[in-house]
């Protein structure tokens, strides 16, 4: 555990819920003294007390703990606010719609910031009728390589796992995707609204149409 839980935030939940320390205490079976002395930190709670207190102030664990209050504004959220986690122990990747407590493997993760893409991460996007064809130009080591490419409308989002070794590529449906995600193991999350991403939409679709013809050309005479 890295952090416990402060007299700090105690008392800033205990007053959100308008009881007075009394009132606290009756409902954990301790005395309003043993209250006073956690928020005053001249004592800490014990350990077996920590579930108890969070079902008292309607909360989890993990927030009582960590200090980070998540109120439900989430209701309502757009899927391109969402926020990413990954592990830096397993490398899991975890997705939240708006603000949120993440654990995994011990460690509280923090949203990753997003970036635009830069020289090193080029990303090629493509429109083939109902889809957007996504390409990165870059390594697929086992060591360095794109985790994950998303692509996220207002409701919606998709997202493709990508492995070491394999194609930094994927097919998105169009379905309203404004913006597309994509995550280096190395450097982090990089983004790029849809129609930035497009070099010459307007024939795309054509070029890519003769480009298909030529490759199923080639696979027969060649093999």
């Amino acid at each position: 555990m890295n952090q416990y839980v402060t007299g700090t935030t105690i008392k800033e939940l205990r007053e959100r819920k308008k009881m007075t320390q009394a009132e606290f205490a009756a409902k954990l079976s301790v005395s309003d003294k043993t209250v006073s002395k956690w928020e005053t930190a001249k004592g800490y709670p014990d350990i077996s007390l920590l579930e108890p207190i969070a079902k008292v102030l309607e909360i989890s664990v993990t927030e009582l703990i960590s200090g980070n209050m998540i109120s439900n504004v989430n209701v309502s959220a757009n899927m391109q606010r969402s926020k990413f986690y990954t592990c830096p122990v397993c490398g899991n990747v975890i997705h939240s719609m708006g603000e949120a407590v993440i654990n995994c493997h011990g460690a509280q993760l923090i949203p990753l910031e997003c970036e635009e893409t830069d020289e090193n991460h080029m990303i090629f996007i493509e429109k083939i009728e109902d889809e957007y064809y996504v390409r990165i130009d870059h390594d697929m080591t086992k060591t360095h390589y794109i985790s994950f490419v998303a692509g996220l409308s207002a409701d919606k989002i998709q997202m493709i796992k990508l492995y070491p070794e394999g194609s930094a590529e994927a097919r998105l449906k169009i379905n309203g995707v404004k913006k597309i995600l994509f995550y280096c193991n190395r450097d982090g999350l990089f983004s790029i609204d849809v129609l930035k991403g497009i070099h010459d939409k307007e024939c795309s679709y054509d070029d890519v149409k003769e480009r298909s013809e030529l490759e199923k050309v080639a696979k027969m005479i060649f093999g």
